[in-house]
């Protein structure tokens, strides 16, 4: 019997193709496979020792930093404003070299799922702040103030743009499959820095709302490019699965915020019809889950549904137990929505035209009981 990491091994050392190795896992689980139609499965622990290895690398990592700072403040390659020391770029970067140096072991040759999620995340922060911090001291940190926004976008641009080539560098290396969305999510950040250097907002709502916007439409962008994702792999077999899991939870967020932000939810109250308006979304939200079969939408609009129905209680007088009436309302509607997950998604894709249908994950799909792919 070959396991996963005997498969993965080998993959390592050459002996058989990435592609012949899934084309195997995916053989396998079709023969050991029973119908859960209702699962959002996805890699990210293979055993106890992702979590002891993840945490010995979360330690070391610390500590390198922690050192990296230390050498910045001995050498004087350290961010200072009115005369007090900041941070060093020697620590994140420190950070990001340990961390492409772990990978090419945990990631590269023992295919871990946990320490390679946190291994990215530490390469990929460390060239962001790399690249920010050095930046700010080359062009000096006295010129950075509200008055001068653009200046302030363009680092953060640069920034971002310097992430994402890493994120593309490391997915050509690795294949990890959040690479892609956090490289999509330092395009993102390319992008909205370039609008902030644009609109400068300031103090002007107007403009802070034009922003929101864009983010919105940069999370449907994400939307439909974890969607194209989705559709490689309908039946979800595939790391491409994957990467349009993390594709999602990036994009939920970016279309949540914006959306109940600019409703005002955030002002800190909520009238009757606006209180409504969140509810019908949040349904609306839960119908496009349902459709594309993935839940990372209805977890990120859950805090405002949440807000919006509990002031909604309040304004109806029962002030003493609107937390309690609107968890319980909550808690048992996603606890039914999760039970019956398959026969409401079956309800909403069947009403579906049959060319959309035919790009959404299949109805009936099975997945091995043992172990998700790599």
């Amino acid at each position: 019997m070959y396991s996963q990491q005997d498969l993965d091994d080998a993959v390592a050392s050459g002996a058989i193709s990435a592609e012949a190795a899934d084309a195997l896992r995916a053989h396998i689980e079709k023969q050991r496979s029973t119908v859960i139609p209702d699962e959002e499965q996805f890699r990210l622990i293979t055993g106890f020792n992702d979590i002891f290895v993840s945490i010995a690398a979360a330690i070391l990592l610390f500590a390198v930093g922690w050192i990296g700072q230390s050498i910045g403040q001995s050498t004087g390659l350290l961010i200072t404003e009115h005369g007090e020391p900041g941070p060093s770029f020697f620590a994140p970067l420190a950070v990001a070299g340990t961390a492409w140096a772990l990978a090419l072991f945990f990631t590269a040759r023992r295919r871990m799922a946990l320490p390679s999620i946190l291994l990215l995340l530490a390469f990929i922060g460390g060239v962001l702040m790399t690249a920010g911090f050095a930046l700010v001291e080359i062009i000096g940190p006295d010129r950075f103030n509200d008055q001068n926004q653009l200046l302030a976008a363009t680092v953060g641009g640069v920034s971002a743009a310097i992430a994402a080539g890493a994120a593309w560098f490391h997915w050509r290396q690795f294949h990890v499959p959040i690479t892609v969305a956090a490289g999509a999510a330092a395009v993102a950040g390319l992008l909205v820095a370039t609008m902030i250097g644009i609109v400068q907002p300031g103090d002007s709502e107007s403009a802070k709302n034009l922003i929101l916007g864009f983010v919105l439409l940069l999370g449907i962008g994400m939307f439909l490019f974890a969607m194209w994702w989705d559709a490689s792999d309908r039946a979800r077999l595939t790391r491409r699965s994957d990467v349009a899991f993390w594709l999602h939870l990036l994009a939920a967020p970016m279309i949540a915020h914006p959306i109940f932000t600019l409703l005002g939810l955030n002002s800190g109250s909520v009238n009757t019809g606006e209180a409504l308006l969140v509810v019908g979304l949040y349904v609306l939200f839960g119908l496009t889950a349902l459709a594309v079969d993935r839940r990372a939408l209805l977890v990120s609009a859950l805090a405002y549904v949440l807000y919006a129905l509990t002031e909604l209680f309040k304004q109806f007088g029962a002030v003493e137990l609107n937390v309690a009436l609107t968890a319980l309302i909550i808690g048992s509607a996603l606890l039914m929505l999760s039970a019956f997950w398959h026969q409401a998604r079956r309800l909403v894709v069947t009403r579906l035209p049959s060319d959309l249908q035919a790009r959404l994950p299949n109805l009936d799909r099975t997945v091995a009981v043992s172990q998700p792919t790599a």
